[in-house]
């Protein structure tokens, strides 16, 4: 069984920077991708951005782009979510996810990921 924790987020004003750590744990790790999510109050889950865990290779949400980014330590197995220039429309409960084992591609789905992180708060405030 594969378990993701999440660490990082918390509080920042506007235009701060955060970053967001997520590390997989369990023997066998087979996904090939790695995404973001967040949900914000009252809305549904938004896609934020994804990574290949082979090619290094990203993918992000127009809101976040240029914003964020998001890398990979395939050695350490975990995955990463530097977010800078936080506006107060960021604040959210954020998530990370693997894809399903085998699965190729990067997915803005959030049903195409089989395991997901616990969640960590980031609040921006203005």
């Amino acid at each position: 069984q594969v378990q993701l924790v999440e660490s990082g987020g918390g509080s920042v004003q506007a235009g701060g920077s955060l970053r967001l750590s997520c590390a997989a744990e369990g023997r066998t790790f087979s996904s090939n991708a790695m995404g973001w999510f967040r949900r914000a109050p009252g809305k549904e889950r938004e896609f934020v951005g994804a990574i290949s865990r082979s090619i290094d290779f990203t993918y992000y949400a127009d809101s976040v782009k240029g914003r964020f980014t998001t890398h990979i330590d395939n050695a350490k197995n975990t995955v990463y979510l530097q977010m800078n220039s936080l506006k107060p429309e960021d604040t959210a409960v954020y998530y990370c996810a693997a894809t399903q084992p085998g699965l190729l591609g990067l997915w803005t789905d959030g049903s195409k990921y089989a395991y997901w992180g616990q969640g960590t708060q980031v609040t921006v405030s203005s």
